[in-house]
């Protein structure tokens, strides 16, 4: 980073002042600066909503195999519920992959930061 009234280059904050919710990777500098990702608040969200989610799969799919042809709402419109809260689901679920990536790389980083001694 670049201080622009001086000409030289600041060292970048610290990890454990990066943000309100959980450690980030520093900036490579191709993201903008306010580009942050709340890591815990992430899988907070994730961890809520993925059962949440998978329930109403459920429910919408067996409530539309369930409905009969008078029925309102009918089997069309139940089924789409359904495959909605799938792929919303499903969404949940690879963010939480990504933010379990991502945390133990977090971890691995400081812990190499840590130890002093050869690299693996």
């Amino acid at each position: 980073m670049r201080d622009e009234h001086h000409g030289r280059t600041a060292a970048p904050e610290p990890r454990s002042r990066s943000g309100a919710f959980g450690h980030r990777f520093p900036r490579t500098g191709t993201e903008p600066a306010t580009a942050r990702s709340a890591l815990r608040l992430r899988r907070l969200l994730s961890a809520v909503f993925l059962p949440l989610f998978a329930a109403a799969t459920a429910g919408f799919a067996v409530w539309a195999a369930h409905s009969g042809p008078g029925d309102s709402p009918g089997s069309g419109p139940l089924t789409t519920l359904a495959v909605v809260c799938g792929v919303l689901a499903l969404a949940a679920a690879l963010d939480l992959a990504v933010v379990r990536g991502r945390r133990r790389r977090e971890r691995d980083t400081e812990t190499d930061t840590a130890e002093p001694g050869p690299h693996r």
